[in-house]
């Protein structure tokens, strides 16, 4: 097996020398030529589009965290059904939703979600539905 691996490269390195005696392009030189300039824009174009995808993604990544710390408050509460309401997040805004059975549960909802820390402001969709 090793004379196999041996006599392969050995003809691979004959090829490439007998094609650069008679002036044929070798498989590196084939690539051609390449402009410095070009490259090192495209590069600072594609670092560019990297550090926004990562911001995008960092930011989602908070919302979706201080989603869940919400949430976590929610269901570990006493007087809150976390279960009948939905949190979404978009930067330091927090939207909560969905029903609360009396004017405690809706309050402590939102007191829940502006306790949160890096929330600047929360937006009460909750709906009041008393069972009877």
């Amino acid at each position: 097996m090793r004379k196999l691996l041996i006599g392969g490269f050995l003809i691979v390195v004959i090829y490439v020398a007998w094609g650069s005696l008679r002036g044929e392009p070798t498989p590196a030189s084939a690539v051609g030529t390449i402009d410095a300039q070009k490259a090192r824009e495209r590069g600072a174009e594609l670092g560019e589009k990297a550090a926004i995808a990562g911001e995008k993604v960092k930011a989602a990544a908070g919302d979706a965290a201080t989603t869940t710390k919400i949430k976590a408050k929610m269901a570990l509460d006493e007087i809150v059904k976390a279960r009948a309401i939905d949190v979404s997040t978009d930067g330091s805004t927090v939207t909560v939703s969905g029903t609360v059975n009396s004017r405690a549960e809706h309050d402590r909802a939102l007191l829940l979600a502006r306790e949160t820390a890096g929330v600047t402001a929360v937006i009460d969709h909750l709906s009041l539905v008393i069972e009877k």
